[in-house]
C-alpha cells in the first residue's frame, strides 16, 4: 500500500470538544465608580434638602419662645391658631376647589386638543404648535393687567372662577403637547380595527385609546393641580375678599410689616405642603411614566 493510500484510509483525528465560551461579564458605567463617590454627593444633597423642612417642622411644633433644636415638648397651638383664627380652613377649601376644578378642566380640554393634534392634519398645525411652545416663554405677570380688565368686564373679579379660568388657560399649552405626544405612541391601527368592528371615532377612543392614556392624564392633571395650588399672583390680583383667598395668599397675610409669627407661618407652610406630598407619594409611578412617555414621539 502506498503512502498516499494509507493516508486516505487512516481515520481522521478526533478533535477535542471545545469548552463552551464563558459569558462575558457586562461592565456598567457605575460599576467602575466607587460607591462612596455616588453616595457622598447624594447624601450632601439630601441633607441640604431636608434641613429646611426640618426647620419648618421645628418652628411649627415647638412652644412659642423656645429655642430648642428638638421640638419637645410638642405643641399644636400654632396649627390651631392658623386653622381657626387665621381662617386657614377657608383658604384650604378654596385651594382644593381651585385645584380640583383646574385639574378637571385642563385634563378634558388638553385631551380633546391633544387628540386633534395627534390624529388630524391641517394647514396651520405647525404654526399652532409653535404658538403653543412660544406661549410658555411669556411670564404670567405680564398678562395680569389685561386679564384683570377682561374679568372686570365679565364681573368675575373676587370670584374663584376667574382664578380657575386663568390657571386653566396657562396650563393648557404644555398639557396639550404632552397629551398629543402620548397619543402618538398609541398605534393608529388599534382605532382602525375598532372602526371595522362597528365603533365610531368617539367609542373607539373611549374603549381603546383612553385606557392607555392613564399615565399621561395623571401626569398632566397632577402638574395642573400643583401649579394652581401653589400659584400666588392670580389669587392675589383677582380675589379681594378674605373668604375667597387661597393658601398662598393666606401665607402672605401671616407676615406683618413689623413682625412675623414664625410658628404660625411654619404651621401654615406645613398645611400647604402636606396635601401635595401625599398626592405625589401615591402617583409618583404614574407621574414618571407619563412624563417620560409624553416627552418623546412614538
Amino acid at each position: 500500500m502506498s503512502v498516499k493510500e494509507a493516508t486516505k484510509a487512516a481515520p481522521a483525528p478526533v478533535r477535542a470538544a471545545s469548552e463552551p465560551p464563558r459569558p462575558r461579564k457586562k461592565h456598567r458605567a457605575y460599576d467602575e465608580v466607587p460607591r462612596w463617590q455616588i453616595y457622598l454627593p447624594l447624601s450632601i444633597y439630601l441633607v441640604f434638602t431636608l434641613i429646611p423642612f426640618y426647620w419648618i417642622l421645628l418652628f411649627s411644633l415647638r412652644p412659642p419662645g423656645s429655642t430648642s433644636l428638638v421640638p419637645w415638648p410638642m405643641t399644636f397651638d400654632h396649627f390651631e391658631k392658623v386653622w381657626t383664627e387665621r381662617s386657614f380652613g377657608t383658604y384650604f377649601q378654596n385651594s382644593v376647589l381651585v385645584g380640583v376644578v383646574t385639574l378637571l378642566m385642563t385634563t378634558l380640554v388638553a385631551l380633546a386638543g391633544g387628540y386633534a393634534l395627534a390624529r388630524f392634519n391641517f394647514k396651520i398645525k405647525r404654526a399652532f404648535m409653535l404658538a403653543l411652545l412660544c406661549s410658555q416663554f411669556v411670564p404670567g405677570a405680564l398678562l395680569l393687567v389685561p386679564l384683570f380688565e377682561i374679568f372686570a368686564e365679565l364681573q368675575m373679579i373676587n370670584s374663584l372662577g376667574s382664578v380657575i379660568i386663568a390657571e386653566t388657560v396657562f396650563q393648557l399649552p404644555l398639557s396639550m403637547i404632552l397629551i398629543s405626544n402620548f397619543i402618538k405612541n398609541v398605534p393608529y391601527s388599534l382605532e382602525e380595527a375598532a372602526w371595522v368592528d362597528g365603533c365610531n371615532r368617539f367609542t373607539a377612543f373611549r374603549i381603546i385609546v383612553l385606557p392607555l392614556l392613564r399615565p399621561g392624564l395623571i401626569a398632566v392633571g397632577s402638574f395642573a393641580f400643583v401649579h394652581s395650588w401653589n400659584h400666588f399672583l392670580f389669587a392675589l390680583m383677582f380675589l379681594n375678599n378674605q373668604e375667597k383667598q387661597t393658601i398662598p395668599v393666606g401665607l402672605n397675610t401671616l407676615m406683618g410689616a413689623d413682625s412675623v409669627d414664625l410658628g404660625a407661618l411654619a404651621a401654615g407652610g406645613i398645611i400647604a405642603a402636606v396635601p401635595v406630598v401625599i398626592v405625589f407619594a401615591f402617583i409618583q409611578k404614574w407621574l414618571i411614566t407619563g412624563f417620560s412617555a409624553g416627552a418623546v414621539k412614538g
